[in-house]
């Protein structure tokens, strides 16, 4: 694999930093990928093609324009985390599942545990839609951005449906 580039953009709830291989979005998150933010040999704080479309969907998802996001993505992980964070694509806009309906989703009904270390490890947030798995109860659980974040994310979202 070539270097990847990263671009650190600022969001209603804080910045985050978008990481391309230059063929699709491997990680988005609220803070600087391994190795910081500094120009090293493998990540590069640069916007290419894919970051440059990314940036724009952002804008448009945070102005209540856009509800699903269409750009290449690979996050990396398990068998059963992919198989979680396609799940999670599967979630529509403005809506919510609790983990264990994931689960059963995921065809692991009883993994619900499982599924909450599959959404803690997604390395794409937002774009895979982890902030929309809660409690089975309804509450806010704990999410990368923290609850704010969450409850900010679902707001947004609530408002434009």
């Amino acid at each position: 694999m070539g270097g990847m580039n990263c671009h650190m953009h600022g969001t209603p709830f804080g910045d985050i930093y978008i990481v391309s291989d230059g063929s699709a979005i491997i990680s988005v998150k609220m803070s600087p990928p391994p190795g910081g933010v500094l120009i090293s040999n493998s990540i590069v704080m640069q916007r290419d093609e894919i970051i440059e479309r990314a940036v724009a969907q952002f804008d448009e998802y945070f102005s209540g324009e856009r509800r699903m996001f269409d750009i290449p993505i690979q996050p990396g992980g398990t068998p059963f985390q992919q198989n979680v964070w396609e799940k999670l694509l599967s979630i529509p806009y403005g809506e919510t599942r609790s983990y264990k309906q994931v689960a059963q989703m995921a065809c692991s009904p009883k993994a619900y545990r499982a599924v909450g270390m599959a959404n803690n490890k997604n390395p794409i947030m937002i774009i895979i839609p982890c902030h929309r798995v809660v409690g089975a109860d309804g509450s806010l659980t704990g999410y990368a951005g923290g609850l704010d974040m969450k409850k900010g994310l679902l707001d947004l979202e609530c408002r434009y449906v």
